[in-house]
């Protein structure tokens, strides 16, 4: 996906210039949202014996491959914030409509084309390529105009669902055939966001453009601005655990309650600070819990 890792989450401000933030649980409801709409998602993909679609550069049985592919994710979405900072910062509004569009549209229908050939298993109507086509085209345009066309509930509402089932489509393709490439890829991109948030593109974004330049990588919720990254490595997380340990729900579970804790100790910190890393704690936290879980049982 051509798309930069807004991993980030910022408080919007008064007229004053002072953050009116103040954490309340409500917060967390989007998180949960975006991670129970997941869920869902993977119930449908659980039941089938192997990932589709191939989401790595290299095989990933290859001897070092893990790493290799950790570092892949992380140049990839490096350099897509990169050039979204470079276009923004000379106004180029065009091509990153474009980019965005192109990404988008991608990441909704790469995801309803598995989701709808995983249904044909249960629905028979759905065995047919034609209609899963067609299906997949549908929710890819009316996902593309919730984006741009149907203001802002619609925007967030779809950049909520899409954060789910995208980073549970990633869980399927990748920690379904090696959890640690998965694992990796999540500290990896962790560490990157620390970076990218304080010297790097992503914090520059949110300083100069604001993040709402970005429609479709972003959504706003109260008084934060969120990165729809967060929500996509967050399910992620809890898809790395569904099909790492399909034998159990507990890791899942201890996954989410990991995310959890280290959402709110991210939102605890922003109270501090005009912007803060979404994924460090919470993709952490996460893993510690769910890994825990996972190789005690």
């Amino acid at each position: 996906m051509s798309q930069p890792q807004n991993s980030q989450e910022q408080p919007q401000k008064n007229e004053a210039g002072e953050d009116k933030f103040k954490f309340q649980i409500i917060y967390l409801l989007p998180i949960l949202a975006s991670i129970l709409f997941g869920l869902g998602y993977s119930l449908v993909l659980l039941p089938q014996s192997t990932p589709v679609l191939p989401m790595t550069p290299i095989p990933q049985d290859t001897p070092g491959a893990d790493w290799v592919i950790a570092l892949y994710f992380v140049i990839l979405l490096s350099g897509s914030a990169t050039l979204f900072y470079f276009l923004l910062k000379h106004k180029r509004k065009r091509p990153i409509t474009v980019l965005i569009t192109l990404g988008l549209t991608a990441a909704a229908m790469l995801p309803s084309l598995v989701f709808f050939v995983a249904l044909a298993s249960y629905i028979p109507f759905l065995d047919n390529w034609i209609v899963v086509i067609f299906l997949s085209i549908a929710v890819t345009v009316l996902f593309v105009l919730s984006i741009f066309r149907l203001g802002n509930k619609a925007r967030n509402t779809a950049v909520i669902f899409i954060g789910g089932a995208l980073g549970i489509f990633f869980g399927y393709n990748i920690a379904g055939i090696s959890l640690w490439s998965a694992v990796l890829i999540l500290v990896f991109l962790s560490v990157y966001d620390v970076f990218a948030v304080y010297k790097g593109p992503v914090g520059k974004i949110a300083q100069s453009s604001g993040l709402e330049q970005l429609q479709g990588l972003s959504f706003s919720f109260k008084d934060i601005q969120m990165g729809l990254g967060d929500l996509v490595f967050y399910s992620m997380l809890t898809g790395t655990m569904i099909f790492g340990f399909p034998q159990s729900f507990l890791p899942v579970t201890a996954s989410i309650v990991g995310i959890v804790v280290g959402s709110v100790i991210t939102f605890y910190m922003l109270e501090k600070k005009s912007i803060f890393p979404g994924l460090p704690f919470p993709i952490l936290l996460g893993l510690a819990f769910g890994l825990t879980v996972g190789f005690l049982m």
